[in-house]
């Protein structure tokens, strides 16, 4: 039994002894001349020994290392010795089994170590460590495991040499610092105050008052703290953006202590504005706008166009900088409205998360609930919260505001809104006033959807009309071009403005909106596209979760366009997709007509004759679906559908 029971313990442990490997240098540095090298055990026969101890019955005495950091910049490590007695062997090798994935990890925590020394290294300005642990493969941008880099230690403690050197070896001089204060860190850490207040005076900075917010801080903050001169001007020779904000919203330039400071960090904040204006009209010159939105939104010409146009006024200073720009998106569902203010959020913002707030306002339609837009005032509950709108306002005034179905929110919030639309400032419930004319307004709303797309199908059906007497045949991409719509004036004021004015009630709400925005349904053409990317977008899906190569035929696209409801957009087709394609794999998958690897074809069975065509009248073309085995050289015909009814009969 003891045989058999070595054999296999030999055997089960090899993954652990392989792992050993791997650390072998990190493992005799950490112990150096503890008791494995008192016990013979190198690098060399480190499998021999082991398999000795088991076999043989010795006794050895091995390590656990568990590498930690605390108070100022030394690194101690605790050791607990572990006595392997030979005449417990089976418990001794299963203490190795576990302790042998601990030791490997000790890679991991070299890594913090030599990142912890390098910030070290830039905060006391020892040129020689820096370069040493840069040629090491030490990373010039990692951070702290409290959030600051080495730049940032090197600039709050006026090591210009040391700036200068990390900048040449790729330091990015716009790295905002992550710590926040002490009591905060030290909630998110698990650690005392003390201690983390130990831990960033002696790493870090002993001049700073740490109970403060310094979140956001760039380097060029820190060296202007400091008055440091010449690494303020590295800082800006080497791209700082002079206009960056900490979490207080404030600037570099807004901590200089002497006019020449200030006006040093000014005149370079003056430059980089200009030059990264610049960098962005070319940018828009190259890549309109309009293409940008269109590589995510189909169709809609018309409101992509007016949107785009007044964004381009914007950017160029042709606005009234007085008033924010407000939009109203009207149109029915599924068309994409909240898309379009999606797609303005993320090319003015750049993806940031305060770059685009929305609210729905079926959450505002009664009166109590006003107080949440905007917050409470004095003496009721809540008052110290803000409002939803104010909150997020104040963390971004220049934000993209998208009012979702705003025909449902409560007369008193479109009252709010007039002042807000008309003089860019809301006041909250504290009485506090926010500034945001920069702000970009815009509300969707389903009101004369019905009559926008029932006007837009007439219209469209009277361009076919004239296309389909012009058309030669020989340029399809005419047809898509002249298939695009624009509603008449005379039908916006007759039909839409009646509408509106019935709905809101006041001409002053809507005399304050600058662009009313109509979307329209899709034509075929877009709806062949909208079909094509939601087949695509479950194509990836399959061959990712199951391994299954998904491929169709192109009249499957019509088939499956003919499921559009005009009143639902996008969505109708979506369904469509689900209803008759994937509800079918899915049930092939499950009684196991398709498997991982398999391949499937799905075509749709066109009808022939009128028979056939009188026959399915109003039905929906049924759809084929073949598959292909992994192995297999040929598609075979399979029925979902025929399957579930015969396991039920």
């Amino acid at each position: 039994m003891n045989g058999l029971a070595k054999i296999f313990c030999a055997i089960i442990s090899l993954p652990f002894i392989s792992c050993v490997s791997e650390v072998e240098p990190t493992l005799f540095t950490l112990i150096k001349n503890s008791t494995i090298k008192e016990n013979g055990v190198t690098a060399s026969n480190i499998y021999e020994k082991v398999f000795n101890v088991i076999y043989n019955k010795n006794s050895v005495n091995w390590i656990s290392v568990i590498p930690f950091t605390y108070g100022y910049h030394k690194h101690y490590y605790s050791y607990q010795r572990i006595n392997f007695n030979s005449e417990n062997w089976l418990w001794n090798f299963t203490l190795f089994g576990i302790l042998t994935p601990v030791l490997c990890w000790s890679n991991e925590y070299d890594k913090i170590i030599m990142q912890r020394d390098l910030i070290l290294a830039a905060m006391v300005g020892n040129m020689t460590k820096l370069e040493e642990l840069l040629k090491k493969g030490v990373d010039v941008n990692g951070r702290h495991p409290y959030g600051w880099t080495a730049l940032h230690a090197a600039a709050i403690n006026g090591r210009s040499k040391a700036v200068k050197f990390l900048l040449d070896n790729g330091a990015d001089p716009n790295l905002a610092d992550n710590f926040s204060n002490i009591y905060q860190v030290a909630r998110e850490n698990r650690k005392t105050p003390m201690e983390v207040e130990v831990i960033r005076e002696s790493e870090f900075s002993t001049i700073l008052n740490h109970s403060q917010m310094f979140r956001g801080c760039t380097p060029l903050h820190y060296a202007v703290l400091v008055n440091d001169h010449e690494s303020v001007k590295v800082l800006l020779d080497k791209g700082a953006d002079p206009n960056a904000v900490n979490e207080y919203k404030l600037k570099a330039e807004e901590y200089a202590k002497d006019i020449g400071m200030k006006t040093l960090v000014r005149k370079y904040g003056e430059k980089f504005d200009q030059e990264r204006k610049e960098r962005e009209l070319e940018d828009r010159r190259k890549f309109p706008l309009e293409q940008r939105i269109k590589q995510r939104i189909i169709g809609q010409e018309g409101a992509i166009a007016t949107v785009s146009g007044a964004i381009r006024r914007k950017e160029n200073g042709w606005y009234d900088e007085e008033h924010p720009l407000v939009f109203l998106f009207l149109g029915s569902s599924g068309i994409g409205k909240t898309e379009l203010a999606k797609q303005v959020a993320e090319y003015i913002h750049k993806g940031k998360r305060t770059g685009f707030i929305r609210m729905d306002m079926s959450e505002y339609q009664q009166k109590h609930e006003v107080a949440k837009f905007i917050g409470s005032p004095p003496g009721y509950i809540g008052h110290d919260e803000g409002g939803q709108l104010t909150r997020r306002l104040r963390e971004n005034p220049s934000a993209v505001v998208l009012f979702d179905e705003i025909e449902k929110a409560h007369p008193d919030v479109l009252t709010i809104m007039l002042q807000l639309f008309d003089e860019g400032r809301l006041t909250d419930g504290k009485g506090k006033t926010i500034d945001c004319k920069n702000a970009i307004f815009i509300m969707t709303s389903n009101l004369a959807s019905d009559e926008i797309a029932e006007h837009s199908i007439q219209l469209r059906e009277e361009a076919e009309k004239r296309i389909q007497q012009r058309y030669d045949g020989d340029k399809l991409e005419d047809l898509e071009v002249t298939e695009t719509i624009t509603l008449s004036r005379r039908f916006k004021e007759k039909i839409i403005r009646p509408i509106l004015k019935s709905h809101f009630q006041r001409d002053e709400f809507l005399g304050r909106i600058n662009e009313i925005v109509y979307f329209v349904p899709f034509t075929r053409t877009e709806l062949l596209k909208l079909v094509s990317m939601e087949l695509e977008r479950w194509l990836k899906q399959a061959n990712e979760k199951h391994n299954i190569e998904l491929k169709w035929d192109p009249i499957v696209l019509d088939v499956l366009a003919d499921g559009y409801n005009v009143y639902y957009g996008a969505r109708s087709v979506k369904h469509e997709v689900e209803r008759r394609v994937i509800n079918q794999l899915a049930l092939a998958y499950e009684y196991g007509l398709i498997k991982n690897g398999s391949s499937v074809f799905i075509s749709a069975e066109m009808p022939k004759t009128e028979a056939e065509k009188a026959k399915l009248q109003d039905a929906s073309i049924p759809l084929k679906f073949k598959v292909k085995g992994k192995d297999e050289a040929h598609f075979m015909d399979i029925d979902p559908s025929e399957q579930l009814k015969s396991k039920n009969q």
